[in-house]
């Protein structure tokens, strides 16, 4: 399986295509809510075309924004993949300089100025997790905790207090959640076991 990747924060790149000026930025986006909310804080409206693209695992959406058909979003989105990139939204926004770039130069002044953005871009290996609850005794309350924050990537998100111990929320890489599982069966002597829920 291939590591999928994400930025760590935002990314800028520039470059200026026969008088027009081309600024792309690229940034981290969690689903495609975040993903337009990025799109619209991004655009200027001073500009002459906000181009756009975004992938969110199988999700993705893109917009030439008044540019003609498939000459600036399709690219933009063709620069995250070709990275292999995922949970990605990138702008690029042009100022026209009057010089048309023709068909070919704007998938080339847009693909180009978005992959030029990304491969500045630092970058994090993407780490799917999931969640779960686990009904825990006062008794095995401290053992627990103990063990499961020395996990790496294991966080106790949420702890509520009941009559007899604790509800936890935990969350924990998808590969971990076999060994987690197993770890809260045996602590506890089976008294307690993790019910995953993504």
């Amino acid at each position: 399986m291939v590591a999928r990747l994400t930025l760590v924060e935002p990314a800028l790149g520039r470059q200026e295509i026969k008088k027009s000026r081309f600024i792309a930025v690229a940034g981290p986006v969690a689903d495609e809510a975040v993903a337009k909310v990025f799109i619209a804080a991004r655009s200027d409206p001073s500009a002459n075309h906000n181009c756009w693209a975004w992938r969110v695992g199988q999700s993705y959406r893109f917009n030439d924004d008044g540019e003609p058909s498939g000459t600036a979003g399709k690219p933009i989105l063709a620069a995250i993949d070709g990275q292999g990139l995922d949970r990605v939204a990138v702008v690029v926004t042009r100022w026209f300089g009057g010089i048309l770039l023709g068909s070919g130069g704007l998938i080339r002044a847009y693909g180009g100025t978005a992959a030029l953005c990304l491969r500045e871009a630092a970058k994090a290996t993407l780490i799917e997790a999931v969640s779960g609850t686990v009904a825990c005794e006062f008794g095995d309350l401290a053992l627990v905790q103990a063990r499961l924050g020395v996990l790496p990537g294991v966080q106790v998100e949420v702890q509520t207090f009941t009559d007899s111990g604790a509800i936890l929320s935990v969350s924990a890489p998808e590969s971990e959640a076999v060994a987690v599982d197993r770890l809260l069966t045996d602590l506890t002597s089976g008294r307690s076991a993790i019910q995953w829920t993504a």
